[in-house]
């Protein structure tokens, strides 16, 4: 029998630091071939471009998939087991297969989801990473915008389990095999110290917990545990019972209000000044209460685009790749509380 792929799970909230974890993965891979399964939400497949090019050929565009259509523990059956038989039915299998899963997804469904008859001899959970934004976790918050979660939860119509964040988060923590404490630079030492003993003390026996900024960790801390997690279900058990069931053992689908919230896709052309621009976005998120915004700018006179990620009113910016043969074109996905003004918005971004 053929050895199984090794499959890491990376989860957390919304601006843990999920994607610039796994771009530095990617750009660090040593010659290691990694497929990305990308949950993504919006309007716009940001998350996918930004990893898009960053390993070259230890993942390849052909090996980026994106699963759009919601939380990645809602659509297990539809969207999950699918896309992993795709993968294995390559002729050129990746060495490695790593999943980035929404801010709001459930791990344990997921895991189980392996021991699935059409993957279980073919596939392995490697582990599990949990992401956390330890400013947000020291203060109490759990994510750094809560408002841009509760966004993201009332965009995707197929989830199933309204989860409190504080219950999310205890799950989220007790399905790892290794906890990383991210933008760990905004913390004081005894912060620090007092949050990794935190963790360590509500986490299971033997779990890692890590410091680091921006994601950049070494590969061979991330990869290769060969914990095969799906066969340790009953250590990782859900602290909390999300998913309610009817008399024959099928989900109940609960009706959600998704009116609450929105979002639209901005476009314009060449920006001449970035710093000014992204000043005004500054200006635009403050005005308009603007919960998240992501996306890439085309600056004049430069080769590569400059991504743009706001999570509330702190934005980062960086020149990620090459345009190459793509339109130049500025493009971001605007997501707020139902009511936002669009054209006031694109008018002001477009001045």
């Amino acid at each position: 029998m053929a050895q199984k792929i090794p499959t890491t799970v990376v989860t957390g909230f919304l601006g843990a630091g999920k994607t610039t974890l796994i771009r530095h993965m990617l750009q660090n891979a040593q010659g290691k071939r990694i497929a990305l399964i990308i949950n993504e939400f919006g309007d716009l497949g940001v998350d996918g471009d930004i990893l898009k090019g960053c390993g070259d050929e230890t993942c390849t565009e052909d090996d980026i998939m994106e699963l759009s259509n919601g939380c990645i523990c809602c659509t297990v059956a539809d969207d999950f087991i699918p896309t992993i038989k795709s993968l294995l039915e390559r002729e050129n299998k990746p060495d490695h297969i790593v999943i980035e899963t929404s801010g709001l997804a459930l791990p344990q469904p997921l895991i189980r989801a392996f021991n699935w008859p059409e993957i279980s001899t073919k596939v392995t959970v490697d582990g599990v990473i949990t992401v956390i934004d330890g400013k947000a976790v020291t203060e109490g918050r759990f994510a750094h915008n809560v408002e841009a979660v509760d966004s993201q939860r009332k965009l995707d119509e197929n989830l199933d389990h309204e989860t409190p964040l504080s219950e999310l988060y205890e799950d989220q923590i007790s399905c790892a095999d290794m906890i990383i404490i991210n933008k760990s630079d905004l913390l004081t030492d005894q912060e620090a110290s007092n949050l990794t003993t935190n963790l360590k003390n509500s986490s299971r026996d033997g779990v890692q917990v890590v410091k680091s900024t921006n994601g950049a960790l070494p590969i061979d801390i991330l990869l290769g545990k060969q914990i095969a997690a799906e066969n340790d279900m009953k250590s990782r058990h859900e602290i909390h019972h999300h998913h309610e069931h009817d008399e024959n053992g099928d989900h109940i689908h609960h009706q959600h209000d998704h009116d609450d919230f929105e979002s639209f896709v901005f476009n314009c052309g060449e920006i001449d000044d970035a710093k000014s621009f992204i000043s005004k976005i500054s200006e635009t998120i403050n005005k308009h209460d603007i919960l998240r915004l992501k996306g890439f700018i085309a600056v004049k006179n430069k080769p590569m685009r400059m991504t743009v990620q706001a999570v509330g009113p702190r934005i980062d910016t960086y020149f990620d790749q090459p345009f190459g043969s793509d339109l130049r074109l500025t493009k971001f996905v605007v997501i707020g509380q139902s009511g936002l003004d669009q054209m006031a918005i694109k008018k002001a971004l477009s001045e």
